[in-house]
């Protein structure tokens, strides 16, 4: 099978060295495509930047698109060797902005990664130029799946010996299967999801030890805020929520109609927070958007773009 990254964009998979959250060094997995103004894709929990497959192409026509797996998903590196903090996926973010961008650049980001680029739109504004989130748990009050609560609940050493035992690599065909039904089961046409999919999806869990352990320390990050929130005490999640209002870029909210994971009154109440921003709601969609709506999804994004992008607009005419 050709190797995704190659096929996909014109130099192929490419990396970078940041200096993560603890000031460590920390290798990330990029491409990119396109000319122009930047437009940066960002994955959820668990994803890649694979779940971008399908607007890539379309929005390179364009922007210079750039695609990048988070510190510890995909291809990027997984250190296990010390634990994360709330907040790093903000300043990770930033710093590969930094990096790749000499301006401020579009944002689109789902699932988690919508959070993550709200809470960077509140920090760092002068980095987000427009910013789209997609399908965003700002309004969680659980984590919305059974297994991630299961994640969330089991000691990272359990998860670390079962990683470094290979056992995902060893029961691949198992592990492709559950996740395919786990896949299919937030899109509204599962028959969408191929064979080919499902090989890249499960990839980085049958080849990369490291992977479920990273995975597994995202969703207990997720949960003590979640506790926390409820409780009320000092998180994360309240901060993000309470500073809404600041963020100052123009915004784009995108919505599943039928997201079980996150309703759609969570993006009305979004959009409601947000003052420069519009909302969308993304028909016949569940919560994996970039899959199963990546036309609706790739239109309304451009859509928004070409309202204050009059080259944008030219090249479309």
């Amino acid at each position: 099978m050709k190797d995704w990254w190659q096929a996909t964009f014109p130099n192929g998979r490419q990396t970078l060295i940041i200096t993560d959250a603890k000031g460590y060094p920390v290798e990330i997995s990029y491409g990119e495509k396109g000319k122009g103004k930047p437009l940066i894709l960002l994955h959820g929990m668990g994803s890649w930047s694979y779940n971008w497959r399908h607007s890539v192409t379309e929005l390179s026509k364009y922007f210079r698109v750039i695609c990048f797996d988070a510190k510890g998903f995909g291809f990027s590196e997984k250190p296990l060797s010390r634990r994360e903090h709330n907040g790093h996926q903000v300043i990770e973010f930033q710093r590969i902005i930094q990096a790749l961008c000499d301006e401020p650049a579009v944002i689109v980001a789902e699932s988690l990664g919508g959070l993550v680029a709200l809470a960077l739109a509140q920090e760092n504004p002068q980095l987000i130029g427009q910013l789209v989130v997609v399908n965003v748990p700002v309004f969680a009050k659980r984590l919305p799946h059974w297994a991630m609560g299961l994640l969330a609940q089991t000691p990272l050493e359990i998860i670390q010996t079962i990683d470094s035992l290979r056992l995902a690599y060893f029961f691949a065909p198992l592990l492709r299967e559950i996740m395919a039904i786990e896949r299919r089961g937030v899109l509204f046409d599962p028959s969408i999801l191929t064979k080919e999919d499902v090989y890249w999806i499960t990839y980085p869990f049958i080849e990369f030890p490291g992977t479920l352990v990273k995975v597994a320390e995202e969703l207990q990050i997720a949960a003590r805020e979640i506790e926390n929130w409820q409780a009320d005490k000092p998180n994360m999640l309240t901060k993000i929520q309470n500073k809404l209002s600041i963020i100052k870029c123009p915004t784009l909210v995108l919505w599943g109609d039928q997201d079980s994971w996150f309703p759609a009154t969570h993006g009305e109440k979004l959009h409601q927070h947000i003052p420069n921003s519009k909302l969308k709601i993304l028909s016949n969609c569940y919560h994996d958007a970039s899959t199963g709506a990546s036309k609706e999804l790739n239109a309304a994004i451009l859509e928004f773009l070409r309202d204050g992008n009059t080259v944008l607009r030219s090249l479309d005419s």
